[in-house]
């Protein structure tokens, strides 16, 4: 193969170096990556400062010379200087072009087989938690991909990403404005999660349909840390699985930054991953060339023997993935769909989103494996509308979501931001919905519903329906769509008007799983549609509909009935092993005469007709914080207030609410999308309460934060800001690239007895250091708390900090400590 062909691998035409690197992609050789470039600058004595990029700009030379030393090592690839090279974090010392300009030709100049563009993460919190728009985030990213297609790299490396959506967003942009191979990794804490609780199958499920050409994880831990990661990863990524670790825990030694894994037994692990089928390999923070050496000589004269995993039936969210293995069946909620819904209808018009949280909340806790959203009334713009409610049920639930709509450019802008694998509900057999869904879908990586109609509407018998559910499956696959990602639904028609084709519609199921063999999807409510006692026909339909091989029906998870189906279903096909869910459940079960009666009110339970029930919690302030509703919190302090003491509201409500999430958090059945929701909702009755009473005394004291000098990353001093600041502290917040000596002059000036100071790379713990040696010399009273994605507790206690706190909610807790033992 020659320089400029294209790779034969089906998931995209990309265009690849030579032939080594086309058998790279198709998983039929090892690759060897270099290592660290911090270690190396600490090690050569530059003085990175707080962006080491610029040094491409003024000592080309000597970062020629530290990839010089990778390539002699065995490094295949070199990836250039430029993790941090984004316009924001540039902030005008420099254009992305010129740093991306000057990394390629360091690179070049030692003469590498390859060179990877690096691209680390934007250094701020997409929305809805932080500021910074996906459109934002995406348009910093292509920027430096722009700028390293004109530089001449060989491939991109999209690394140390621990927001699926950030990743996402960079995936896009290298794909959409280049032709190059595009790997792409994740970083996970000691929880085997990201710190925005992604899991490693979810992230490999997501990139993967996203249609990287190898996926892995990088930074992170130390190797052995990293093997349970790399192999669930392996379990289900039908690409190439990359690997670079950390050379263990970050020590100080005489004033050096040392690592706790040598060369030796660094290798060692490696292999073992290597032996597990990971054949894209390299180092992160701590591995020098001598680390790589050994790795090359790992893999020299070998070649992989891994068979990719097949293509999995799956749809995810950030942080929850809906698998179907076997029999197994899931349960898409469908009361977020304004189709007969006036209170919905209403929320939609008047962006009234809190209504649409507070029905994404109800499903989730009445059992919903995923979400239907749909926001189609023609007098609102529905593409906006869509993506607005996306972003914000995402922030609520864990849920993966089904995207509903007929419009082709409201689907394409909701999945474009979607943080996952989305179901896109719907295509249909004619051909101009073919032409213009499935492309979107093969492109987002989405998978996709297909229904049973044609340019001659529904047709009424079993075969008519499966012909076209044939031509849609036969369509997807040569779309580049995998016939694993296509559901077919037959489409269910009321039994009062259509009665003669109930049974051809349960055949059609049966014939689809048999010839076609997809999944199913059916909307089971619109069968009782005009019956009385629509709740007995639906349970009764849907039970048929199981034992005829339906996979996914779509319907109110709130109904008792149909809650109990689905259970009992899942016991008799196997899912729920031994029964053990069901007969938690179910153990004190007693059926009861009017059992369903309050579904059969006004409207009955499906979206087709009537106003449905409001969404089931308690109305309580504690329920609506810990649910995350903004809103309603504000609107319960409002009338709390009037015959409850504001401290009380504070103090007895608040915080204990607060508390539980706390709590939840660190159980690891909450994650941050949901933390940071609970935040903003506290956020919400404090101001209310602060409004109504300024006499009320909030502060429970002061605390000052700072991101080190040398770093620019504030990512998690902000939450822990924001999380302080609901709680009723007073946050000094003095921002980022933070000098020793502004720390210590806040100290003294507002009396500060708490600091906390935060670090992501290793090359800024100097700047940790240094800080609190300061504050020890000039304010020994201060006690001073450090995190950060490098630190742990040893290297905390080694840089002299009081205390190390793994994330946010363990900060409150320390600080909460502190102060009443102060107060």
């Amino acid at each position: 193969m020659t320089n400029g062909t294209v790779c034969a691998r089906a998931r995209d035409d990309v265009r690849v170096k030579d032939d080594h690197l086309a058998e790279v992609l198709e998983g039929r050789a090892y690759l060897v990556f270099d290592g660290a470039m911090g270690t190396m600058l600490q090690k050569g004595g530059l003085d990175a400062g707080e962006l080491p990029e610029l040094l491409c700009l003024t000592h080309a030379d000597d970062v020629s010379a530290i990839h010089r030393s990778y390539v002699e090592a065995g490094a295949q690839v070199i990836t250039t200087n430029t993790f941090g090279a984004n316009e924001r974090k540039l902030e005008g010392r420099a254009t992305v072009e010129e740093v991306f300009g000057a990394a390629v030709a360091c690179a070049r100049a030692a003469k590498p087989r390859y060179v990877a563009a690096d691209i680390g993460p934007t250094g701020a919190l997409l929305e809805p938690m932080g500021t910074l728009s996906f459109d934002e985030a995406y348009e910093l990213f292509a920027q430096q991909v722009r700028a390293a297609c004109e530089a001449g790299a060989d491939l991109f490396i999209i690394e140390t990403m621990a927001d699926l959506l950030e990743a996402k967003a960079a995936v896009l942009a290298a794909k959409e404005n280049s032709d190059l191979p595009v790997f792409a990794t994740m970083t996970f804490d000691e929880t085997g999660r990201t710190f925005l609780g992604t899991s490693p199958k979810v992230a490999a499920y997501t990139l993967d349909a996203l249609g990287v050409n190898a996926l892995g994880v990088n930074c992170s831990l130390g190797p052995d840390a990293l093997a349970p990661i790399v192999e669930e990863m392996l379990s289900v990524a039908t690409c190439p699985v990359m690997v670079q670790a950390n050379a263990g825990l970050p020590q100080m030694e005489n004033g050096e930054t040392v690592f706790s894994v040598s060369a030796r037994s660094y290798a060692d692990s490696v292999g073992r991953m290597i032996d597990a089928g990971a054949s894209i390999i390299g180092g992160c923070c701590g591995t020098d060339p001598s680390y790589i050496e050994l790795l090359a000589a790992l893999v020299e004269n070998r070649v992989p023997t891994r068979t990719p995993a097949s293509p999995a039936c799956v749809i995810t969210s950030a942080q929850q993935a809906l698998e179907f293995r076997g029999r197994s069946v899931g349960v898409i909620g469908e009361r977020i769909n304004p189709t007969g819904k006036k209170k919905l209808k209403a929320a939609l018009r008047e962006g009234d989103f809190d209504y649409v949280v507070n029905e994404a909340i109800s499903q989730d806790r009445a059992g919903a494996d995923a979400l239907d959203v749909n926001a189609g009334l023609p007098e609102i713009d529905e593409a906006a509308c869509l993506c607005e409610l996306v972003k914000r049920i995402q922030s609520v639930t864990g849920l993966p979501l089904q995207i509903d709509s007929s419009d082709p450019a409201a689907v394409e802008a909701a999945v474009r931001s979607y943080a996952g694998k989305a179901l896109i509900n719907s295509v249909n057999g004619k051909e101009e919905s073919l032409k213009s869904v499935l492309p979107i879908a093969r492109h987002y990586g989405c998978a996709v519903v297909g229904l049973t109609l044609d340019e001659n509407g529904i047709p009424p018998s079993a075969e008519e329906r499966v012909s076209i559910a044939s031509r849609i499956v036969e369509a997807a696959e040569k779309a580049g769509i995998p016939r694993e990602d296509v559901f077919i639904d037959c489409l269910v028609m009321s039994a009062s008007t259509n009665q003669s084709e109930v049974a051809d519609i349960l055949r059609a199921v049966t014939l689809v799983k048999e010839r076609l063999g997809v999944r199913t999807v059916l909307g089971v409510s619109n069968i009782s549609f005009g019956l009385p006692a629509r709740p007995v026909v639906n349970a009764t339909f849907l039970a048929a509909a199981f034992s005829a091989g339906l996979d996914l029906p779509i319907l109110n998870p709130l109904s008792e009935r149909y809650r109990e189906v689905v259970d009992t279903w899942r016991v008799l096909c196997g899912q729920d092993a031994g029964a053990r869910r069901f007969i938690e459940g179910y153990a004190n079960y007693r059926a009861t005469p009017t059992q369903g009666a309050a579904d059969q009110g006004k409207g009955g339970e499906t979206g087709l007709s009537g106003d449905p029930a409001a969404p089931s919690e308690d109305g309580s302030l504690r329920s609506a914080i810990v649910q995350g509703r903004r809103k309603a919190a504000s609107e319960i302090c409002t009338a709390m207030l009037t015959d409850t003491d504001p401290l009380e509201i504070i103090n007895a409500h608040l915080i204990p609410a607060l508390d539980e999430v706390g709590d939840a958090f660190e159980r690891g059945t909450f994650f941050l999308p949901q933390l940071m929701a609970s935040a903003e909702a506290a956020k919400a009755g404090f101001d209310v309460i602060k409004a109504a009473s300024s006499a009320v005394d909030v502060d429970k004291g002061t605390v000052a934060l700072a991101t080190v000098k040398g770093d620019i990353h504030d990512i998690g001093k902000n939450i822990v800001r924001m999380l302080l600041e609901n709680y009723g502290y007073r946050v000094i917040d003095l921002g980022r690239d933070v000098d020793p000596q502004v720390v210590l002059d806040c100290v003294k000036t507002h009396g500060v007895k708490f600091v906390g100071l935060s670090a992501l790379m290793t090359t800024s713990i100097r700047g940790m250091e240094d800080t609190i040696a300061l504050l020890r010399a000039e304010a020994p009273d201060v006690r001073v708390l450090v995190g950060g994605a490098v630190l742990n507790p040893e290297y905390a206690q080694m840089v002299g900090a009081d205390w190390y706190a793994k994330d946010a909610a363990e900060t409150v807790r320390i600080a909460g400590e502190f102060f009443a033992k102060t107060a």
